[in-house]
């Protein structure tokens, strides 16, 4: 609720009450997924919502050339027993910690079973990397692919998220730092629900609230295009234009956070690399599953994709695909 008697905050489509699993994290005893635990236990025990911990396993399809060479156990038994084993080290890491914690093995594709699952969750934490893949691939394959079919917002925790060294319950406590979480727009639409979740998490952190966008350079165009011409006084022009724009379409979400501290920041550039930037100094970057890109047809944008591979810094992307009804609250 915030402040104002009668008034109801508004909320994002992943805040169903029937989300009955709340924060969801990837776990496959790597010390990438060690990380995405912590970040969500951190980030359940901030909120006070229940934590699942997930192992995937796949069954392999086996061929035994005669009866002796028959295993003592079924496969998909002892496939999911040493999925147990795993959860087991996820157990032992969070045995302080005081939140409501359930663990699950499931069957299947990891990013499957987790895209399956986030129908049920608020918000899924993995790492940037896991077990399998290329070692020289900067981002793993589940990372790669869950944030574009997730039902819900998907944070990848880089693979320089440094785990608190506290002992107890004060491992999993959030401290409050004046780091930003910075919310990524490009003024379309689809940035209403990237701003929301934004502000939420900034709520949730104590952080303040920075909104970004970046306007592109003309350079590219104007190679093929040469009859146009962009000084710099008409550049900067746009770009304030651009920044007065957003700055009143931002009205909602002051009036609906009145105690979050909000600024804007309008740059030109790259969107890839200042965004990418902007995530060192950032305690979450948030971005959406699309934008004002043209390839209609893709689930991840580009912008959202090239920040994931280069981010210094925690990222969540908000599936902006997503029925948004919260604008008629």
């Amino acid at each position: 609720m915030n402040g104002d008697a009668g008034t109801t905050q508004i909320t994002t489509p992943f805040d169903s009450a029937e989300r009955d699993l709340e924060i969801l994290v990837g776990f496959d005893g790597s010390d990438h997924s060690l990380s995405a635990l912590h970040f969500a236990a951190v980030e359940a025990m901030s909120r006070n919502v229940g934590l699942t911990v997930v192992t995937a396993f796949t069954v392999p399809v086996m061929i035994y050339p005669n009866m002796a060479s028959l295993p003592a156990k079924p496969e998909d038994e002892f496939r999911q027993e040493i999925a147990e084993k795993t959860l087991d080290a996820a157990r032992e890491y969070l045995k302080e910690y005081p939140g409501k914690v359930s663990f699950a093995t499931v069957q299947g594709d990891a990013t499957g079973a987790l895209v399956d699952l986030s129908t049920r969750a608020k918000l899924v934490v993995v790492g940037a990397r896991g077990r399998g893949g290329f070692l020289g691939r900067i981002l793993g394959s589940v990372a790669s692919a869950l944030p574009a079919h997730a039902h819900c917002p998907t944070i990848v925790v880089p693979s320089d998220y440094e785990p608190g060294q506290a002992e107890g319950v004060k491992r999993f406590t959030s401290s409050q730092s004046d780091s930003p979480v910075l919310a990524a727009i490009d003024g379309s639409d689809k940035s209403h629900l990237v701003l929301l979740a934004a502000a939420q998490q900034a709520e949730h952190r104590g952080a303040p609230l920075k909104v970004f966008a970046a306007m592109p350079l003309l350079g590219e165009w104007m190679y093929w295009y040469p009859e146009i011409h962009a000084d710099e006084g008409s550049i900067e022009k746009r770009r304030a234009h651009l920044q007065q724009s957003i700055d009143e379409g931002l009205a909602w979400l002051r009036d609906d956070h009145h105690s979050l501290d909000i600024t804007l920041e309008v740059t030109v550039g790259d969107p890839i690399a200042l965004i990418e930037d902007k995530t060192r100094a950032s305690a979450l970057t948030v971005v959406g599953t699309r934008g004002r890109g043209a390839v209609r047809s893709a689930l991840l944008g580009s912008i959202s994709r090239g920040v994931l591979n280069h981010a210094e810094g925690p990222v969540m992307v908000v599936p902006t695909a997503a029925d948004d009804d919260s604008r008629e609250q």
